[in-house]
Parts: C-alpha cells; sequence; structure tokens
C-alpha cells in the first residue's frame, strides 16, 4: 500500500536528545546528523520512497529516519543502543504503522527482500556490513538499493578507478556487478560529535552479474592481490592455486601491481579459477 509523504510537526533534533539525555557513543562508533535539509537530501538519493520499504542501520535518535518517513517511506531500523529505542518510539507515535524498530546488532541479521538500505553507518561496522551486503552467491541481491555514508576515504575507495592510490579490493567487489556513484560529501561541523574526518554519501544500484564467476572466488582473489599491494601480481598471486597460470592464459603481465588492473581482469582471472 502505498503512502503519501506527511509532515507531522516534530521537535528539532537537539531538543530530542538533550531531553532523553543521549550523547553519541565512542564506542558504538556515533556521530549524530542533526540538519533536517541535508537528511532531506539524503532520502532523496534512492528515488522516490512513498511506498518502498526501507532498512535502516543505527538510527540513534532518529535524523535520517524522520527524513525517510516524511518521504513516504515504511521503515525497519535495527539499533543496538538501547538508549535510542525511547525517542524512537516517539516517532513511531508520529508516523503510525510506518516505522518498525529492531534492538539488535545489524552484523546478526539480514535485510528484509525488497528493502532499499538507507544508513548513516556507525564507522566501525561500516565496511563489514557493506561487503557482506555486496556479497552472496545470488545475485541480485534481496536488496534494490544501497544508500550509505561512510568516512569520505572509504567512500573514495568504493568508487575508485584503477590507477588510483585508492583503488583496491573494495572497488572491485563494490564495482564488478553493481554501480556505486559518489553522490553527497558531508562536512564534520553537520555531525555532534564533529568526527575526526569528512564524510560522503554512496548510492549503489546492483547490475547484471558476470557469468562464471563466484563471489568466494573474487573475494580470495582480491584479498590476495590487495593483501600485499606494492608487490607484483608474480608475488601477491603465488600462494593462489591457478592464479600465475591464468595471468598467462589472459596475457597479463606478472610484473604488473594489482592497483593496475581493471575489475573486468579480476573478473577474467576469477572465472579461470
Amino acid at each position: 500500500m502505498t503512502h503519501p509523504p506527511v509532515h507531522p510537526h516534530l521537535p528539532p533534533l537537539r531538543e530530542v536528545i538533550a531531553r532523553h539525555g543521549l550523547s553519541a557513543s565512542k564506542a558504538l562508533g556515533q556521530n549524530f546528523l542533526l540538519d533536517e535539509q541535508l537528511l532531506d537530501r539524503i532520502a532523496r538519493i534512492p528515488g522516490p520512497l512513498a511506498g518502498e520499504r526501507v532498512y535502516e542501520v543505527g538510527p540513534g535518535p532518529g535524523g535520517l529516519t524522520r527524513a525517510l518517513l516524511r518521504a513516504g517511506a515504511e521503515v525497519l531500523a535495527v539499533e543496538r543502543d538501547r538508549r535510542c529505542l525511547a525517542p524512537l518510539a516517539e516517532l513511531g507515535e508520529a508516523f503510525p504503522g510506518r516505522l518498525t524498530v529492531i534492538e539488535g546488532d545489524a552484523l546478526d541479521l539480514e535485510p528484509p527482500a525488497n528493502a532499499h538500505i538507507v544508513a548513516n553507518l556507525p564507522y566501525n561496522v561500516g565496511t563489514a556490513l557493506l561487503v557482506r551486503w555486496l556479497g552472496g552467491q545470488t545475485w541480485p541481491p534481496p536488496w534494490k538499493s544501497l544508500t550509505l555514508m561512510f568516512q569520505l576515504e572509504v567512500a573514495e575507495r568504493i568508487v575508485a578507478k584503477p590507477g588510483t592510490g585508492a583503488y583496491g579490493r573494495l572497488a572491485v567487489l563494490a564495482q564488478w556487478r553493481s554501480a556505486p556513484k559518489l553522490e553527497l560529501k558531508v562536512n564534520r561541523a553537520a555531525f555532534v560529535p564533529p568526527p575526526k574526518v569528512m564524510s560522503a554519501v554512496v548510492h549503489i544500484v546492483p547490475t547484471g552479474q558476470p557469468q562464471g564467476v563466484r563471489p568466494a572466488t573474487l573475494e580470495r582473489l582480491t584479498a590476495a592481490a590487495f593483501g600485499q599491494r606494492r608487490k607484483m601480481l608474480r608475488r601477491s598471486l603465488a600462494a593462489l592455486p591457478g592464479a600465475l597460470d591464468a595471468l598467462t592464459a589472459l596475457g597479463i603481465d606478472p610484473e604488473r601491481r594489482a592497483e593496475t588492473l581493471a575489475v573486468a581482469d579480476f573478473v577474467a582471472i576469477a572465472r579461470l579459477l
């Protein structure tokens, strides 16, 4: 059922945080985003959300959650910080029947099918969750798109091109069967407390999967190739059975380094493995 976006009057986020005595937890990698216009911009990145399902990880006091609800989404949020459950419950009352909150750790859960995943990810688990969502034998994946906030350095690694310093394992895993785009850079001052680094929002949509390639094989290959990124491929891939033969078969010079290979080259090597 499609819900038209509604805009109930909500108290400012700073007021919500103060009333519930919340402070960002360093242990949980929290930094609260309070700029409502910025949050609405992030909620628009996946496209029209009226009636769409959204899976949000680490909503905290609910800043991005309220933007997603304003956009008309039905939100399933996973929060492990018990202190944030009360403000999220209040938000659920403002948008009846549209917000479900699970107390738990997203690393222990699978996202629901046919949902957009939208999250200001805690810095300490963001990469692990991304690699999991990008992995998996089944493709297309259960999710429709990923709209995720990372440290700028991580975001740049996801969208990096061959031959650049940021290009590595994360770029190959993100680009071999999906299309990532850096949508928005976010200044430190937008957060409470301000993190030490800039942030950025990356949007990822699934594309076609190349035939004859298993994700687990590609993960092993990229882990070996980029695990010692300053070494030539003949050294970094020596312990991976069949890898050097694959280079020969494909006419790839084993004296090259991993960061000079295109995503398609890694796909071709993985296919032969």
